[in-house]
C-alpha cells in the first residue's frame, strides 16, 4: 500500500496528515509541557515526523514493508533525512534515530518530497496551528 505523510510542527503544536489512496486523516497536538515554548520549529517537525509515523503504524493504516512518502518543507530536513546528512543538534539526531528506527522495524519503502513552505499542497498542514 501507498501513503502520502506530511507533518509540522511549531513551538505550540504538532500535525500530521496522512493520504491513502483517497483517504485522508489529519490529526493535531498541543506540545506537552516537556517540549511546550522549549523547541524550536525545526524540532518541532521532527517530533511531528516521529509521532505521526509511529501514530499511522499503531493504529495499522501503515503497515509493514508500505511505501510511505515524506513530504517535507524544510530543505535541511530533507537534506538530514534523505542523504543522511548529521545535525549539529542531538535533539533533532535523536529524533532522527527514532525515525529510522521505525522505518527498519517495519521496512518501509520511503520516498522524499520537497515542497516550498508556502507550497498549497493538498497536506499541507497549517504552519500557524493557533
Amino acid at each position: 500500500m501507498e501513503h502520502v505523510l506530511f507533518s509540522d510542527g511549531n513551538t505550540k503544536k504538532i500535525g500530521w496528515k496522512i493520504q491513502t489512496n483517497d483517504f485522508i486523516v489529519e490529526q493535531k497536538r498541543e506540545h506537552p509541557d516537556i517540549y511546550l515554548d522549549k523547541v524550536t520549529n525545526q524540532q518541532s517537525k521532527y517530533i511531528a515526523l516521529h509521532v505521526g509515523l509511529f501514530w499511522s503504524i499503531g493504529i495499522f493504516i501503515i503497515k509493514n514493508q508500505d511505501i510511505v512518502k515524506l513530504v517535507l518543507d524544510d530543505k535541511i530536513m530533507m537534506e538530514h533525512l534523505s542523504g543522511n546528512k548529521k545535525s549539529p543538534d542531538e535533539f533533532i539526531e535523536k529524533r532522527k534515530f527514532f525515525i529510522r528506527q521505525l522505518i527498519d522495524q517495519r521496512k518501509l519503502k520511503i520516498q522524499y518530497e520537497l515542497v516550498a513552505p508556502d507550497s498549497t499542497c493538498l497536506l499541507k498542514i497549517e504552519s500557524k496551528f493557533v
